[in-house]
Parts: C-alpha cells; structure tokens; sequence
C-alpha cells in the first residue's frame, strides 16, 4: 500500500469520542486544584471559585489536548494514534480545532466569570500570558511543542500558571506554599509529558519534532521523568511536613515513599504516573480532613 493509501486508511477509520477523551489525564488539571486546600495554611476564602477554576482549567486543557493532536496530524507526527482527536472528526484536524477553540472559549468564560463575581480582575496579569502560552505550544508552522522549549513550557503553565492562579483564585496569599506547589505540579506535568514520549521517538523525529526523548534517547528520558516525579513528591510532602507537622506531615510522608515505591518499581507511562500522584494526593487529603 502506497503512502498516500495508507494515509487515507488511517483517516477514515476514525476513533470514538470514548477513545480520544481519556478522562484519567484530566488529572493533571484536577490535581493541582485538590493540591490547593491540601496545601493552604489557612481556610479558603472563595472554595467555589477554585471549583469552578477548576473545571474552567480542564476545559482549557481539553482546548489544548485537541489543538495538540490537530498541530501533530497537519505536521506529520502521531498519524497513527489510535485515540487521536482528528480520527474522531474523521481525519479533519480543521474540524477538531474547532472543537478545541469552541472548549477554549468555555473554559476562557468560565474563568472570567469567576475572576468577575471575585473582583480578581489583576490575576488576568499572570493568566494570559499562560494562556498565550499553552496556544503557541501548538500554534503556527513551528508549534513551540516541537521546539526545545516544549517541556518548560509545560512546567511552567501548570506550575506557576494553573496552580499558582488557583492558589490566587481560592483567596490565598503568595507563601512558601504556593511556591512548593508549583514547583511540584510543574514538575508533574513534565513527567507526564516525558513517560508520554518514547513510544512517538521515530514519528516525533520524521516530523521534526525536538522532544526531549527525540535528543536524548528513550532510557534517559523515563529516568529524568522518575526524578521529576520524586521531585513532586518532595516538594509537596516537605511542605506538609514543614507547615502541618504530626500528623498530616507524617502521613503525606509515608504516603509520598509508598507512591514513589510503587511507580519506580515497574513501568514509568502516564498513566500509573497519574495513579501514583493521585493517591498521594487523595491520601493526604484524607488526613487533612481527619479521615
């Protein structure tokens, strides 16, 4: 079968709307929402407000995740991802960027409407550029996902960018604790980013891309995800323990050893990275609560 056949195979065969969603990624925009309260020295003055920040942060994500497998299709990378966005709109990626600048706009909305009934107009200083941001990651002829620059980039939106303004949104001040915060989901959202990357090596390379597993090969690339995950959990246990002492400190500790045990000891991917940082994340939110 010729290229330009297999091509059209591959477009026409389409995916469910089940397939490309995935829900369990959705977690690395839930997450630094829950790493809020969990993280807080004191009660949060607009609890709604996170909420709906929240979900406004999915949507934004879920803007992102489409406008990322259209870039990738028009660009040649990712043609044969199974549960790719632009399989579902029958290999149009115009049309899935459409869906994703239709979620954009929800999520866009949503925030603004919050920032509106809070009066916290001044957090849009620290939010578009985020934005603007997560929109040129895969923007334009040379999307910056496919630059070096790729990885930081996602750091820093959802490090400082998500969980820093839902830190602001929730009513709290800058501390130590909002710093901690988003040096850890940062830290997250690349180790996700990197256990993504090995499989898509020689797709990512024809198409140009310069992933960090492109130019440094797929052991180094899971070994430096392994230590920005631990990363994770140092940061966010470390503060538990500083701020909350016994017994939440103890319990976020023990529930960090055991995640990082049980991720290290088998396959490094998105998903049992998620698994992992859920369950810390959920465990010490449990203790926190006097579960």
């Amino acid at each position: 079968m010729h290229d330009t056949d297999l091509d059209g195979a591959i477009a026409a065969s389409g995916s469910s709307w089940q397939e490309a969603l995935n829900p369990p990624i959705y977690l690395v925009s839930l997450l630094p929402g829950l790493g809020v309260p969990l993280l807080a020295p004191v009660a949060l003055q607009h609890p709604l407000g996170l909420l709906l920040a929240t979900v406004a942060v999915i949507l934004v994500q879920h803007a992102i995740n489409l406008f990322n497998d259209a870039a990738d299709w028009r660009l040649g990378a990712d043609v044969e991802k199974h549960d790719s966005w632009v399989r579902v709109h029958r290999g149009r990626p115009r049309t899935a960027a459409w869906h994703g600048l239709i979620s954009l706009l929800a999520g866009g909305l949503l925030g603004l409407s919050v920032l509106w009934q809070q009066d916290q107009w001044w957090i849009l200083l620290i939010a578009l550029p985020m934005v603007g941001l997560g929109y040129l990651y895969n923007a334009g002829r040379r999307p910056l996902s496919y630059t070096h620059l790729g990885e930081w980039v996602t750091g820093i939106c959802y490090g400082p960018g998500v969980f820093g303004c839902l830190w602001l949104v929730a009513g709290l001040d800058p501390d130590i604790g909002m710093l901690a915060g988003s040096i850890a989901f940062g830290a997250l959202a690349m180790a996700l980013l990197l256990s993504h990357q090995p499989p898509q090596i020689e797709t990512d390379r024809r198409a140009g891309k310069h992933s960090f597993a492109v130019r440094y090969g797929a052991d180094r690339t899971l070994s430096v995800a392994r230590l920005l995950f631990l990363l994770f959990l140092a940061c966010l246990s470390a503060t538990l323990i500083i701020s909350a002492g016994w017994p939440l400190g103890v319990v976020g500790a023990l529930a960090a050893l055991a995640s990082a045990a049980w991720l290290l000891k088998g396959a490094v991917n998105p998903r049992r990275t998620l698994l992992a940082a859920s369950a810390f994340v959920i465990a010490s939110l449990l203790a926190s609560f006097g579960v």
